[in-house]
């Protein structure tokens, strides 16, 4: 595999190895590869290692087998897939319920395989989405960008919001949960709040609006444990309708749905900003009004 790229520079003035190590977060060996290769130019010309790069800038570069081993998954039905945004390098798309973020074998074929088929190409996993659980996710779609979009999901700079329909009502309009989370020791598909030595989780949660029993929320990550949401309202006496793990309260799905993804798209700074419906959530929560 051969991966050429070429973009604008969209950051402040700065060196050649502040660019690619700094900004673009290429790892070092790849940089070194770079380097030797000479498989990075600046306005179409070879370049030092020290020459300053200015906003604007055509940067051009070039990725072989060395950089990055070839991999390749089976391809999924491409029709599958509701696109909300895509470019060269990334694509967000609308998970639906019931379906695997990624497979578990080899061979399993999930939304990364059919996002593959839809792209035409092999893609990689940047966050998950529980199996339950529908809305906004992203995809890869060359190993360069995948190091970025996970630093920026590390630095919080990718902002994920979710509708929740719970039991019961908080106690004001916004609270927010901290408690730690692990792993539940007597079933090892559910996490549990655990103080002494669970992960440090943080949801932010808003009421959006009341009914008789239940409320519909709004949740923020600033954390991205697995099953936060669910396990921090479910601790909290609020668990979420039709959740199979964590409630008892019947629903036709689960009633957790990822429907707002936004980020600063590292390569224009372009801010993006997608929405995510879904239709099967709107039709239980119009039974509750």
């Amino acid at each position: 595999m051969t991966l050429h790229l070429n973009f604008p520079n969209p950051y402040p003035a700065c060196t050649v190895k502040d660019l690619l190590e700094k900004h673009l977060l290429i790892p070092r060996k790849i940089r070194h590869f770079l380097r030797i290769k000479k498989h990075v130019t600046i306005n179409g010309k070879a370049i030092n290692w020290k020459s300053l790069v200015q906003t604007g800038d055509e940067i051009a570069l070039t990725f072989d087998e060395q950089d990055y081993p070839q991999k390749v998954i089976p391809f999924g039905q491409a029709n599958l897939v509701d696109c909300l945004y895509e470019d060269d390098q990334f694509i967000i798309v609308n998970k639906p319920e019931g379906m695997k973020t990624h497979g578990n074998e080899p061979d399993e074929i999930a939304l990364l395989n059919h996002v593959a088929a839809y792209c035409k190409q092999t893609c990689y996993v940047v966050h998950r989405l529980d199996k339950e659980t529908s809305g906004a996710i992203i995809f890869a779609k060359n190993p360069f960008i995948l190091p970025i979009l996970n630093r920026l999901l590390e630095n919080k700079k990718i902002s994920r919001q979710y509708w929740a329909v719970i039991q019961g009502d908080i106690k004001s309009k916004e609270v927010t949960y901290n408690d730690r989370i692990g792993r539940d020791r007597h079933d090892r598909r559910k996490r549990l709040v655990d103080l002494k030595k669970g992960l440090t989780a943080l949801t932010r949660v808003t009421r959006l609006k009341t009914f008789e029993q239940f409320s519909l929320v709004n949740c923020r990550l600033a954390t991205g444990r697995t099953h936060q949401i669910r396990v921090h309202l479910a601790h909290h006496n609020h668990a979420i309708m039709g959740d199979p793990l964590y409630s008892n309260i019947p629903a036709s799905r689960l009633m957790l749905h990822a429907h707002q993804l936004s980020l600063i798209h590292p390569l224009t700074l372009e801010k993006i900003k997608v929405n995510a419906p879904s239709s099967t959530f709107e039709q239980e929560l119009h039974k509750l009004k």
